[in-house]
């Protein structure tokens, strides 16, 4: 029973680091200048999940672990905005590489995870307070 939720509370920690990922890039869709002020769009971020093998107390499986957060390469999406302060000599302006769509399945998709991995712990929660019913 405990193995089952301790490879949950991992699921639920490698899920709350996409979402906050996730939110990070939505929050950052217009940000035209990086940390130092420079003339660089944010680079999007994005989770990648490993298997976590260490050894557990109780004997059985581990979980999951966030293994790296990557920043994307792919290249800014421009737009034509000769106002802006921050558009080159032809008017350009540099822009993440963010798309709303995308970004918003991935955080609907990371929350039905999360509320999977609850799921089974008030399973194994229930299960281990029957067990305990029958015992007594």
């Amino acid at each position: 029973m405990f193995s089952a939720i301790d490879i949950s509370t991992s699921g639920l920690t490698a899920q709350r680091a996409r979402l906050n990922t996730i939110s990070a890039n939505l929050a950052n869709i217009s940000t035209t200048r990086n940390e130092r002020g420079e003339l660089e769009p944010y680079r999007p971020r994005y989770v990648t999940f490993q298997a976590d093998t260490g050894v557990s107390t109780r004997g059985g499986g581990v979980g999951v672990k966030v293994a790296k957060i990557e920043e994307s390469l792919a290249a800014p999406n421009y737009r034509y905005e000769p106002g802006h302060p921050d558009a080159d000599g032809r008017g350009m302006v540099a822009y993440p590489n963010i798309d709303m769509t995308t970004e918003f399945v991935d955080a609907l998709e990371a929350t039905r995870a999360y509320e999977a991995n609850i799921g089974v712990m008030e399973i194994s929660k229930d299960l281990g307070r029957q067990t305990l019913q029958i015992i007594a």
